[in-house]
């Protein structure tokens, strides 16, 4: 992936505040998805006839098991996250440990990727959720106005 390898000269200069600031951010992203991941669960939950008509089956049962495969990459992200964040000692710590600060940066440039890539798929996952169940209520809709 060519976006790689601008990001890797990025994290060179990054300092310790700003690494802070980045987990900060990510682990707020991340704890919003999950909670927009509840949200399309109860979706879900509230739509199961509609989403299981033979019409919708095949598609809506593809998203929802994205959606499982999903909240669980996103516990896990958390977890490394918040894992990387309490490492950032080895940074800050006025010791000189070359080997380890460096796997610490490689390790964020490992995040960096890893985050953006997560935050991308799971915007084209709600995307595709938001209109099956935009489809249904609409075809629901019209049955209402028509009955």
């Amino acid at each position: 992936m060519n976006a790689t390898h601008t990001h890797v000269k990025y994290v060179e200069w990054l300092s310790p505040e700003e690494i802070h600031k980045n987990t900060n951010e990510w682990l707020s992203e991340l704890k919003f998805v999950q909670e927009e991941q509840q949200f399309f669960k109860n979706l879900i939950k509230d739509y199961t006839l509609q989403l299981t008509a033979s019409k919708y089956f095949n598609e809506s049962k593809d998203l929802v098991t994205k959606l499982d495969t999903m909240c669980d990459e996103t516990t896990n992200l958390i977890t490394l996250v918040h894992t990387h964040s309490n490492k950032l000692e080895i940074i800050v710590d006025k010791v000189d440990q070359l080997k380890e600060e460096e796997r610490y940066k490689d390790e964020h440039r490992q995040l960096i990727i890893k985050v953006h890539d997560f935050l991308r798929k799971n915007k084209e996952l709600k995307s595709r959720l938001f209109e099956l169940v935009k489809r249904v209520i609409k075809e629901q809709n019209q049955k209402r106005l028509l009955s």
